[in-house]
């Protein structure tokens, strides 16, 4: 191999290496079901953590590129195994349909989460927060309502509908709703009982609004991409988080 030659395989190297450093698996169950999370590099030091639930498609450079920047901001950053070993959602359609059967069967998503948390601790975590992407989000809010031991949740563009039979209970964790204006797959509806549930809950929770923004827009690989409104969202998840963790 000439020069320009190894010069080129090293910075492809480089460049693979980057994209997912410092992020190690971790093997862990719920149940009978195997699961693989993904663990940043200063796990196992007594530091504050976030549990990043990923999008409907499961783990994704989305939550990847976000908890490889929680690890800069000082926090152990893990990212949920939702679905399992051999269940990982192979395009939209079978993501949308293993993505309901844990939206309706809300208790199964909270016992999921409660896994990647239980985890977490066993790494170090002192303080735990959750964050989550659209399902994940939807996630984020579950983990509030099931009164899961964190501090805070992030629910990023997710969907904010629970059964109209499940009664409001008591919202101890902070909230924060990051929703996109231009979000289809949410209805005015959804957001007003949201609100309801959240005030009757007697929870401290906030709700911002992003123009110009609609469902995904704070992924880079989705066509609803709004960067500006992505950095301004991100922006608001840390400052969040700096108050709830630490």
């Amino acid at each position: 191999m000439n020069v320009s030659g190894i010069l080129l395989a090293f910075a492809l190297f480089a460049g693979s290496t980057a994209s997912g450093q410092d992020l190690k698996e971790v093997p862990y169950q719920e149940g009978d079901q195997k699961l693989k999370g993904l663990v940043t590099s200063n796990a196992g030091s007594d530091r504050p953590a976030v549990v990043i639930l990923p999008a409907w498609k499961g783990i994704d450079q989305e939550a990847k590129d976000a908890a490889l920047d929680l690890e800069k901001q000082g926090y152990i950053a893990f990212i949920a195994d939702i679905y399992g070993e051999g269940n990982v959602p192979a395009d939209n359609a079978a993501a949308a349909k293993a993505s309901s059967t844990y939206k309706n069967d809300y208790k199964a998503y909270q016992r999921r989460i409660q896994a990647a948390l239980d985890e977490v601790k066993k790494l170090g975590a002192t303080k735990v927060a959750v964050i989550g992407y659209c399902f994940g989000g939807t996630g984020a809010l579950e983990a509030a309502r099931g009164g899961l031991d964190v501090t805070g949740v992030v629910c990023i563009h997710g969907g904010l509908a629970k059964a109209a039979d499940r009664t409001n209970s008591p919202l101890k964790t902070k909230i924060l709703v990051e929703h996109p204006a231009q979000d289809e797959s949410v209805r005015p509806e959804h957001l007003e009982s949201l609100v309801k549930e959240m005030d009757e809950g007697k929870a401290d929770w906030q709700i911002i609004t992003y123009a110009n923004a609609k469902h995904t827009f704070t992924n880079p690989a989705s066509a609803d991409y709004n960067p500006t409104m992505a950095k301004r969202a991100w922006q608001h998840t840390l400052l969040f988080l700096k108050e709830v963790l630490q």
